[in-house]
């Protein structure tokens, strides 16, 4: 399916992401740098987490109204409520103005805002793309946030330090052009009102109670639960990106070489790898997806979890710069191959009306992933970075068995019609 095929909401959204994107990674990578220098490590790691904790729920949240409210809504708050966020993120780092408080007040609620957005955003490509293209859509905006991720924080590291103002401003002005877009050229699609059926006012604590009755709903599906766990279990894998793996890679190389040609400090040997990560990703998404499309979901999802599995153990045992560049390749592949087909996965699992909700659960994989990470660190002091890395492994094909079994409950499910 070509992009000049594609519906004009998903064309729109394509370009208007793809800008915020881009000035979203010119300044995210240096935030924690930023937050820790201010309020110092402890502090600045506590912050982040209750952040972190805000836009857990907010996602959830996005995820009902998404369903109750509105796609086209939902993003449209988000995009305008990002770039006010940013706006004033901006000018506590002006030169008339300078506050760390208010800056990391104003990345919380811009981080709010944004889990608003993402379960409306991924419904609505379910809502307007047939099931035999979805992964490939799935896979190209998944691509242009990957291209975002490499090219953004070459150029904030430019600007970020001594442009940090102007950074900020042209990162609301981007989120205002989005909701501006999003405002004029696209429609509605969520089921409830695309097709005309009304809307019936509720007391505030009726949407609650119904809220939670959905959400209800969505824990007893047992397939979507395993799908839940596995997906935590991997993530401890792919988490470790920028958690234990920068700090092994700066501990085991003070100086490293690439067949005597390249010399690389241990430092710069992680920032090639994770350059090697992103321009991977965004180069062969959308290939990788079509490939594996022709394969069995099962298989697929399997097999990232073995390769993230296996890569993160060789990053402990084989410990070259050759080593490093090699696993990151297998961990690449470990992302490549199930991009898309897992976002695909989940609007199949998902009735039409609870589609964002779903979508909103299913990020529950990263969101709890992420804060069950960090245990790495410690558990490192205990048994050493070989070790930590073996259990990490171990996790990994935990989750491939568990895939195993959640595929066959849903091939159950299918043939029975239920």
């Amino acid at each position: 399916m070509k992009i000049r095929d594609w519906d004009q909401n998903l064309k729109v959204r394509l370009f208007g992401e793809s800008l915020m994107n881009l000035t979203f990674w010119m300044f995210f990578p240096f935030l924690t740098i930023y937050f820790t220098e201010e309020f110092g490590t402890g502090l600045a790691g506590t912050l982040l987490i209750v952040s972190q904790v805000f836009s857990a729920i907010a996602n959830l949240l996005g995820g009902y109204y998404a369903d109750r409210f509105g796609r086209k809504k939902m993003m449209v708050l988000s995009s305008f409520g990002q770039g006010i966020a940013f706006l004033f993120f901006g000018f506590a780092n002006s030169p008339w103005f300078d506050s760390a408080l208010v800056a990391f007040i104003c990345f919380s609620v811009s981080g709010v805002f944004g889990s608003l957005y993402y379960p409306a955003s991924q419904a609505m490509i379910a809502d307007v793309v047939d099931e035999k293209n979805r992964s490939h859509v799935f896979a190209v905006f998944y691509t242009s946030v990957n291209i975002s991720v490499v090219v953004g924080p070459v150029i904030g590291g430019i600007f970020f330090a001594h442009y940090r103002f102007e950074l900020l401003v042209f990162a609301a002005l981007s989120c205002l052009v989005l909701g501006i877009l999003l405002v004029r050229y696209t429609r509605e699609t969520a089921p409830l009102f695309a097709n005309g059926h009304p809307k019936k006012e509720k007391k505030w604590y009726s949407s609650l109670v119904e809220q939670a009755q959905s959400y209800q709903v969505i824990i007893k599906d047992k397939i979507f639960m395993l799908f839940i766990f596995a997906g935590i279990l991997v993530a401890q894998t792919y988490m470790q990106l920028d958690l234990i793996l920068p700090v092994y890679t700066k501990k085991a190389f003070d100086e490293a070489d690439f067949f005597n040609l390249i010399h690389f400090t241990g430092e710069q040997l992680f920032g090639f790898i994770l350059s090697e990560n992103g321009l991977i990703v965004a180069l062969f998404s959308v290939a990788a997806t079509k490939w594996m499309a022709r394969y069995r979901e099962r298989d697929v999802f399997v097999l990232s979890s073995l390769l993230y599995a296996v890569s993160i153990y060789l990053f402990g045992v084989w410990i070259s710069s050759f080593g490093f560049i090699f696993s990151m390749l297998l961990f690449s592949l470990g992302e490549l191959v199930v991009t898309g087909i897992q976002q695909n996965f989940v609007s199949k699992l998902s009735p039409p009306d609870m589609r964002a909700q779903y979508f909103a659960a299913a990020s529950l994989r990263y969101t709890l992933g992420r804060t069950i990470a960090p245990i790495s660190i410690p558990l490192a002091g205990m048994i050493g970075y070989k070790g930590t890395f073996a259990v990490l492994a171990v996790l990994a094909v935990a989750s491939a068995g568990m895939y195993i079994v959640m595929f066959r409950q849903y091939e159950k499910r299918r043939l029975s019609g239920t």
